[in-house]
């Protein structure tokens, strides 16, 4: 690389790194933790101020030889999708749950999901289960220092009580929200998991309450809905349908993936909801939410991070 070119690339918001995992712990059924090191990774990432940050995983294709990204511009997708597409890997998006800054370089640490039903399980989840120290992937994320990554949605304003809600695809960025905002917070944060015992330790403010849900077989949503409703005050059965799109939600206060208009002149809020997980599920969430209970829409974030069925393109 030119110096030229390695100004450019020091330019980008962007850092995409060469991640070498350190090291492999399963929490528990349905979680893995991986540590992740290597150079690339000293740039990357703000330590003190992590929340829903959400980065890009590419797992190697078949051939085992993860794809060179170097851009002139510095613009790692065009180089994403010059690469032909079968040289390219698989691209998740993902939640980092810690971040650490310390004498022997900066660490990544990333909680998995580990879906592994017949026909269910995606590149990601494969890779998790199989890997082992030494093993390599790229991660791309916001460079250190700079202001304009993108990638939070977590802004609670001045609200004073917080509903954070989502199933286990969500709950690594709702711990690290839970342990990143103010100790003085209040309010609940509700996190469905396949089983009970996929419940994690978090260390949450004192005034937040942590309630984990457990489906234990039943439908995605069946024990997620039904707390965050009955919180609120509403006992009305509810039952997840699906919207026949295979594209997922992604709505908040500040950006309309369906194209609604975005209200600029809201008075200061008293509550804010921050609800995660599977499309579907959230979408019935925001039904109830916006249109049954009249909270508005500048209060809350619902964000499809997954749709059951649909193999998810990064």
């Amino acid at each position: 690389m030119s110096a030229a070119e390695s100004t450019v690339l020091e330019a980008s918001p962007f850092v995409v790194a060469r991640a070498v995992v350190r090291s492999v712990e399963l929490l528990s059924p349905s979680f893995a933790r991986i540590t992740f090191g290597g150079a690339d990774l000293d740039n990357f990432g703000d330590p003190d101020r992590i929340l829903d940050q959400r980065i890009k995983l590419i797992f190697p294709p078949s051939s085992g030889r993860l794809p060179d990204l170097e851009h002139p511009d510095g613009d790692w997708w065009a180089a994403f999708l010059a690469v032909p597409e079968q040289e390219r890997g698989s691209m998740r998006t993902y939640s980092i749950r810690e971040l650490r800054v310390e004498d022997g370089g900066t660490s990544v640490v990333i909680d998995f999901v580990l879906h592994l039903e017949p026909g269910f399980t995606g590149p990601a989840s494969a890779w998790a289960s199989e890997a082992s120290v030494g093993d390599e992937l790229l991660i791309i994320g916001p460079r250190r220092g700079r202001p304009n990554g993108g990638g939070i949605e977590y802004a609670p304003g001045e609200a004073r009580e917080i509903l954070l809600a989502g199933d286990e695809t969500a709950a690594p960025a709702i711990a690290r929200i839970l342990e990143d905002i103010d100790r003085d917070a209040v309010g609940l944060a509700v996190i469905e998991v396949p089983h009970a015992e996929d419940a994690l330790a978090i260390d949450a403010p004192a005034g937040v309450e942590v309630r984990w849900v457990a489906r234990e077989g039943a439908a995605n949503g069946s024990q997620l809905i039904p707390t965050v409703l009955g919180h609120l005050g509403a006992t009305a059965t509810v039952t997840v349908t699906d919207d026949g799109t295979e594209e997922l939600l992604w709505e908040t206060p500040v950006f309309s993936g369906s194209g609604e208009e975005l209200d600029d002149a809201v008075e200061a809020i008293d509550r804010y909801f921050w609800i995660a997980g599977e499309s579907s599920v959230v979408t019935t969430l925001r039904r109830h939410l916006v249109k049954d209970l009249g909270i508005h829409r500048a209060q809350v974030a619902f964000m499809g991070y997954w749709r059951r069925g649909v193999a998810m393109r990064g």
